[in-house]
């Protein structure tokens, strides 16, 4: 058991400095008019310790003084367990959002409007994967003997998504842009459904690596949407979502840098000729030091 937690190779640890990004937007439309729900100070620098076992990044948000803050918390982290499960999850909670509008009415920051989400992604390999994404952010080399691997999988996702408002998301001027279903006060939705897709790992020239990862899903969706007199169930019970997540390494010596790159776009219908829309990003590019130098 202590193996299995401890790696005392100090040739597998590093420390590691790095800059993220993390969003959680969302977007209502109809068939004329959009508006975007975006939150203020995305970016965040920070520092950590990584090994073969495990990674420890602390980030600091970025505020930007001359701009309204969003108070948030946005935890995101992918893993592979026993090498057929790839799992993914979220959690994010946000408060405060720009409201931009493809017409003619100027941004607003509206510190009233606040956001939850989490969820889960759940993948099932087809076959065994051979590599680690710690090891790939960690900058070691990975154990295989293939340079190109590609696996497909079915799985299951799970996502509870809600926003909602003191009065409306909408202001008064904003909202004659829209029909009356548009006005909403506070928004639920629970989902569960199916997806597929693949993983896949390529060793490059010059010590480079990298992953690509696509997964689409279909789900049904229970939703509730409370406008300011009046609350209904969309009767469209569908929600769509593609998921992917882009990763380069390179190792040159005892350093190394990784970037990596994830999105996740969620659509289903409110009905009344309402759409809704939400993206889940996160970016990270981390430069480390290894401890220790590689034994020739």
């Amino acid at each position: 058991m202590d193996s299995l937690l401890v790696d005392r190779n100090l040739e597998n640890y590093s420390v590691r400095i790095f800059s993220n990004f993390k969003v959680k937007k969302f977007t209502i439309k109809d068939g004329d008019s959009k508006s975007k729900f975006v939150p203020n100070n995305r970016y965040g620098l920070g520092f950590g310790v990584a090994s073969e076992k495990f990674i420890i990044d602390l980030a600091f948000n970025i505020k930007n003084p001359n701009k309204a803050e969003t108070k948030r918390f946005d935890l995101q982290a992918t893993t592979i367990l026993k090498q057929q499960h790839y799992v993914n999850l979220y959690i994010q909670t946000y408060k405060g959002f720009n409201v931009k509008n493809d017409f003619d009415v100027p941004t607003v920051f509206r510190n009233d409007i606040r956001s939850v989400t989490f969820g889960i992604n759940y993948l099932y390999t087809f076959d065994d994967v051979a590599f680690s994404y710690s090891q790939l952010k960690a900058g070691l080399p990975q154990k295989r003997n293939k340079d190109v691997y590609i696996t497909g999988g079915l799985g299951v996702f799970g996502v509870y998504d809600y926003f909602s408002a003191d009065a409306t998301v909408f202001s008064e001027e904003t909202s004659a842009y829209y029909n009356e279903a548009a006005n909403i006060k506070r928004y639920n939705g629970r989902a569960l459904g199916l997806l597929a897709g693949f993983v896949s790992y390529f060793k490059l020239p010059e010590n480079i690596t990298a992953t690509f990862n696509f997964m689409p899903g279909i789900a049904l969706i229970n939703k509730t949407i409370t406008l300011e007199e009046d609350s209904y169930r969309p009767s469209n019970i569908m929600l769509y979502k593609i998921d992917f997540h882009v990763g380069l390494g390179y190792s040159y010596k005892r350093y190394y840098a990784s970037l990596t790159y994830g999105n996740g776009f969620y659509s289903t219908n409110f009905n009344n000729d309402n759409k809704y829309f939400f993206n889940l990003s996160n970016a990270k590019l981390a430069i480390g030091y290894k401890l220790k130098a590689k034994r020739k």
